[in-house]
């Protein structure tokens, strides 16, 4: 059995979440907070069996979009002050991980 985490841009999770649920799989959503842009992420949190990773991470992979966001870049202009100039970067996708479980009980 695997535990698989998959964190998702919450733009993305109501698909994620459907999907996984429409296949059958049993699902724990959190509400979590990413570090750089500080924008809203869902932790998907799901155990399978080893057969049914591929397809988890298939569903997450076709319902994670990436997109641009623009974010400002402090440069010092004339005379010491700052003005923003924005930069894209690229944002959403998913990022999963695979564990494996040596236990598994449902109480």
């Amino acid at each position: 059995m695997k535990l698989v985490l998959a964190i998702v841009n919450s733009d993305d999770a109501p698909s994620v979440l459907n999907s996984l649920t429409e296949k059958g799989f049993q699902v724990t959503k959190l509400a979590t907070t990413g570090g750089f842009l500080k924008v809203g992420n869902t932790t998907f949190i799901t155990g399978v069996e080893d057969d049914k990773v591929d397809e988890v991470i298939s569903i997450i992979s076709d319902k994670s979009n990436k997109r641009t966001q623009a974010v400002p870049s402090a440069t010092t202009a004339e005379m010491g002050m700052y003005r923003p100039i924005p930069f894209e970067i690229t944002v959403g996708g998913a990022t999963v991980f695979v564990l494996n479980v040596d236990k598994f009980e449902k109480l």
